[in-house]
Order: C-alpha cells, then sequence, then structure tokens
C-alpha cells in the first residue's frame, strides 16, 4: 500500500516537469526508508540538470539506504549531460526500485538490468497506466517521431472560454502555434539554455515538413491554437479540442480517424474532445493540461 501511495506521488510530482522537461522526459521519483516512509522526493525540471532520482536521493540522504526508490520512468542507464541515474541508486544503496515504465530509449542492457546485476530488486510495470497520464505524450513523439499535437479551436466567433482553456493548456506544451501567426514556448524561458529553441515561421509548405521543424527544435509537445497555416498540421493531432456555440450551424467537430473521448455543456457552447485513433485500434495515451482527455 506505501508503494501504491508513492507511487501515485511521484506521478504527480512527475507533472511539474510537464513543458519544461523536454526533450526529456518529465519524471517524478518517491524515495521510502526501510519502514517505508517517504523521505524524499524530486522530478526531473528541464535536461541539463538533475534527474528526478537524484533530486529525490538528496532530499532523502542516508535514509535512502536499504530503501525503495519508486519512480514512473526505468532509470537510465548512460552518460550524457548527467551520469545515470541506476549508478546513483546503487551508490545510495537502495535494496529496492519500484517502476513504472520502461524507458524505450534506453541504452545497452537498460537500467533495471543492471539494477538487478547490483542486486537491487526491481519490479516493473508498477501503475505503467496511471503513469502515462503524465508520460504518454513524451511516448507518443518517441513512437511517431513527432511533437504530440493538441489542436484546439472555436466554431464561430472566439471567446472567453477557448482562451481559459489556452492558458491552461499551454503550461503543459512546449510551443504554443497561434492561428494567426506566431509561435512561443508554453512557458517562456523554461527549458534548458542551448537543448531548445523556438524555431522560426513559416515552418513550411505542408504538415509534415512542419512537425520536422518543430520536433528538431526539442518540441515533444505543441499546441495549435485555431486553423494553422500549414496545410493539414490539424490532421495530424493526437487530440483534438472543439467549442461548439449553441448557434453554430451543423458541423462534425472532429476530422475522420478521431473518436469522442468527452463532451461537457458550457453555458452557450458544448466543449468536444476527440482522440486520434491509432492504425493498430488503440488510442494515444497521455493526459496534458489539468484535464482527462486522454
Amino acid at each position: 500500500m506505501r508503494e501504491l501511495e508513492a507511487m501515485r506521488r511521484a506521478i504527480v510530482v512527475s507533472a511539474q516537469g510537464v513543458g519544461s522537461a523536454s526533450p526529456n522526459p518529465p519524471v517524478g521519483c518517491v524515495i521510502l526508508d526501510r519502514g517505508g516512509r517517504n523521505v524524499g522526493e524530486g522530478f526531473h525540471r528541464r535536461k541539463g540538470e538533475a534527474h528526478a532520482e537524484v533530486n529525490a536521493l538528496a532530499v532523502a540522504g542516508e535514509r535512502a539506504l536499504g530503501g525503495t526508490a519508486v519512480v514512473t520512468l526505468e532509470p537510465c542507464n548512460h552518460y550524457g549531460r548527467t551520469p545515470p541515474c541506476r549508478e546513483a541508486l546503487i551508490d545510495a544503496g537502495v535494496s529496492r526500485v519500484v517502476i513504472a515504465v520502461m524507458d524505450p530509449t534506453s541504452r545497452g542492457e537498460g537500467g533495471a538490468a543492471l539494477l538487478r546485476e547490483a542486486g537491487v530488486e526491481v519490479e516493473q510495470g508498477f501503475l505503467a497506466d496511471e503513469a502515462l497520464l503524465v508520460l504518454g505524450p513524451w511516448l507518443a513523439s518517441l513512437t511517431h517521431e513527432r511533437p504530440f499535437i493538441t489542436w484546439i479551436h472555436q466554431a464561430g466567433p472566439g471567446g472567453a472560454p477557448l482562451a481559459d482553456e489556452v492558458s491552461l493548456l499551454r503550461q503543459s506544451h512546449d510551443l504554443v502555434m497561434w492561428a494567426e501567426g506566431g509561435i512561443e514556448e508554453g512557458r517562456p524561458g523554461s527549458h534548458g539554455a542551448g537543448v531548445f529553441r523556438v524555431p522560426a515561421l513559416p515552418l513550411g509548405s505542408d504538415a509534415g515538413e512542419a512537425v520536422k521543424v518543430l520536433g528538431e527544435a526539442g518540441a515533444r509537445s505543441v499546441l495549435v491554437v485555431g486553423t494553422p497555416d500549414s496545410p493539414g498540421l490539424e490532421q495530424l493531432a493526437d487530440r483534438v479540442i472543439c467549442y461548439l456555440p449553441f448557434t453554430a450551424e451543423p458541423w462534425s467537430p472532429l476530422p475522420a480517424g478521431y473518436r469522442l473521448s468527452e463532451v461537457t455543456r458550457g453555458v452557450a457552447y458544448v466543449r468536444v474532445v476527440g482522440q486520434q485513433v491509432q492504425a493498430r485500434g488503440s488510442v494515444a495515451t497521455g493526459h496534458v493540461g489539468g484535464r482527462p482527455a486522454i
């Protein structure tokens, strides 16, 4: 039960890195001492800075010895801008590591395998579906080799409801693209220096070229507001959010290839959310910006 609570806490903590950790994943970690008490927690804020496990271990200190590390993504096993997290966990003397989601970018044997070789007990796949509420967009961007795209728009004149949601959604997206022109960080200055850039407009004459440029900039998630200039970009969206005023003409709010995932009534509009159906029959996973839409 304590590991269950700790993993859910780690998932919540990990969300603090959404919209700033890219191109790295937003990861959370909780350290439990020998008695199962939470003695340290941390998340990965941005590339180039300490990872979630290292931040949590720094808080826990010697209390991590013989304890358990509960982490939302498999600890990394390679040297990059920071040392591998599996090394930090081994050096701290933890006896058990509980992992939600395995890292598809692991190099060599993988962090979990090397932890086991060092005598650390490892459990994986623990609350993986819940961890994907935060990690889903990052994983989707790796799978499709392009940023996770949310397209939000309104049929008819714009209004406060759409603007309010855009203000919320931009906090958890790396980039915001405006239909009237312009592209900017979701949270200006939130990404690591030298690892992320805002691309210049125009992005390209077609959607494929546009998403390639966005991905090369370091973006793992993009919020498209209104109908963009690049033809077909909205058709690549993993999630579509549409506001339909009660007075709107009969019109389908979702493109082909999407299914309804949420319909809610507002004061003078209906909010419709759709998610892209993948070729294999599943749907894109993830939860971005405070609403359980995907």
